[in-house]
């Protein structure tokens, strides 16, 4: 063996990008919760059908993982698979799962290829409308460790392709669908088993209350044209204490972008399930302004992440070693059941309509929203799940 080993060649390795002193197989840091992931949502605009994907790369804990579901109403069908990351380090696709990138920044085509877990199958073009937009960096710490140190770019679009659930095919159209993906890198926060070296430490202690949104969506105007909105924010509040972080903004297909400053969020919740049901959010221009946008959730359709391993599922999470190949799934029935959505947690892909009377718009898109802890004003008791 070498005694400075330098990690194995591989196609990228033929450009002029490089960072660091080493092969695109290797990343700057040794942390193991580094992690590169691609997140994609398509929907009828209709709220009708919608389709989830999801993949991971883990360098440092040779993984590479991703999900693939399908929900109409509040049934959700899902496919998982994970694999050895080294077995074939260029390409992205687990077993029946697949990414491709058609034209950078532009076109991305991901699939779920027929398969013996679920009847369910789809291969979904994205065609972006506005450019990608970066997000600003999120850093966390947890105790006194970097719990989370990345950058992501979103981007708003239509999608073509089909659909098949228990061999009945679905035509995906521009015209019907549109589509939101999103592409992010660094230190990422729940990755693999927890750690069970250090003390405990509790994100979200009783009398905190969380809640954010994470929205883009496809704007369209009574001419034809078309912008993007961009809503995102967190809010932690307890007694005698406020923080609030807000990255949106208005994108123009020219890719210039209208920052909103604030964002004001007079939402509804499930009590029961924490399941959003609309409302409004009024951002702050640059100028003072005000921009009244209102969210109607259409209907039970989106997809559960936590089915994709965010925040985990029944003791497993993304970036975990499950051996050199790995496939499974379920389909759940009804995703709204208290008991249900424990399991599955709060974040999902849900399915929204946007109207946005300053821009003369109505859109599609993809709303996550998470609402934990103590919410008296709106009806939410005090309690911290996720």
């Amino acid at each position: 063996m070498a005694n400075n080993p330098i990690g194995p060649l591989g196609i990228a390795d033929e450009g002029f990008n490089h960072q660091i002193a080493d092969t695109f197989a290797v990343v700057g840091t040794s942390d193991p919760a580094w992690t590169e992931k691609v997140c994609a949502m398509a929907m009828a605009r209709d709220g009708s059908l919608q389709i989830g994907f999801g993949l991971g790369r883990y360098p440092n804990r040779n993984v590479l993982d991703a999900y693939a579901a399908v929900s109409r109403g509040a049934e959700q069908t899902t496919v998982r698979g994970s694999r050895n990351l080294s077995s074939d380090a260029e390409t992205t696709a687990v077993g029946p799962i697949s990414y491709e990138v058609i034209e950078p920044l532009q076109q991305v085509r991901f699939s779920l290829q027929a398969n013996e877990i679920q009847p369910i199958s789809f291969e979904i073009l994205f065609d972006g409308v506005v450019p990608p937009q970066l997000e600003e960096r999120t850093h966390m710490r947890d105790q006194f460790r970097v719990s989370a140190d990345l950058v992501r770019y979103h981007q708003t679009g239509v999608a073509s392709g089909w659909i098949e659930r228990d061999g009945e095919r679905t035509e995906v159209t521009p015209e019907s669908w549109v589509c939101t993906r999103d592409h992010s890198w660094g230190v990422r926060y729940d990755v693999g088993p927890p750690a069970v070296d250090r003390g405990d430490s509790n994100a979200f202690p009783a009398g905190v209350g969380f809640m954010m949104i994470w929205c883009p969506a496809l704007m369209e105007r009574p001419d034809g044209s078309r912008y993007a909105l961009h809503l995102h924010f967190t809010l932690v509040q307890m007694p005698g204490f406020v923080q609030k972080t807000v990255t949106a903004g208005v994108e123009h297909i020219d890719g210039s972008v209208e920052p909103i400053l604030d964002l004001h969020p007079e939402l509804r919740f499930d009590p029961e399930n924490r399941r959003l049901l609309g409302g409004r959010v009024t951002g702050t221009m640059q100028d003072g302004s005000q921009r009244p946008i209102q969210i109607e959730v259409l209907g039970d359709t989106g997809i559960q992440l936590g089915a994709g391993l965010y925040f985990g599922l029944d003791g497993h999470h993304h970036g975990e070693w499950r051996g050199d190949f790995h496939l499974d799934g379920e389909r759940i029935e009804d995703c709204r059941s208290p008991e249900t959505a424990r399991r599955l947690h709060q974040i999902r892909d849900t399915a929204v309509r946007v109207t946005d009377p300053v821009g003369d718009g109505v859109g599609w898109g993809n709303c996550q929203p998470i609402a934990a802890g103590p919410w008296p004003e709106l009806g939410l008791a005090d309690d911290p799940w996720m």
